[in-house]
């Protein structure tokens, strides 16, 4: 619990975690049309695709609520229950957040933030179930 404190401080951490259930790791470098409105074909490390190389995935997640058992609550993850987290790390904005990044046009519309994202509707973007 005490390596936990440094976690507590912070309102978002990143984590990097295993996807342990996604499919084995396919030898393409490309996925075939993952989102509504964009190109036919886009390399998979500029989608969020499950189809990796590997199985390693990060994420920002909001921290919630206190530590609990050596457990960290957060609000949000991308990732099933149980999935192993290798690595917390806090999210500091002068090292983690890009104030001018650019995107391409199809995905231009997208949400800017991880606060905006939560009343997005995600499920016009994809084009199969996540």
């Amino acid at each position: 619990a005490q390596r936990m404190t440094v976690a507590q401080r912070f309102t978002h951490v990143q984590v990097l975690w295993f996807a342990n259930y996604a499919s084995e790791p396919q030898g393409s470098l490309t996925v075939e049309r993952p989102y509504a409105g964009g190109p036919a074909q886009l390399g998979v490390f500029a989608t969020r695709s499950p189809a990796r190389p590997n199985r390693l995935c990060v994420s920002v997640a909001a921290v919630v609520g206190p530590v609990a058992g050596g457990a960290l609550h957060l609000a949000w993850l991308d990732a099933a229950d149980g999935t192993p987290v290798l690595d917390l790390k806090p999210y500091h904005p002068s090292a983690d957040r890009v104030v001018r990044a650019r995107v391409p046009a199809w995905c231009a519309h997208w949400p800017k933030s991880l606060e905006e994202s939560a009343s997005f509707d995600w499920g016009t973007v994809f084009k199969h179930a996540c």
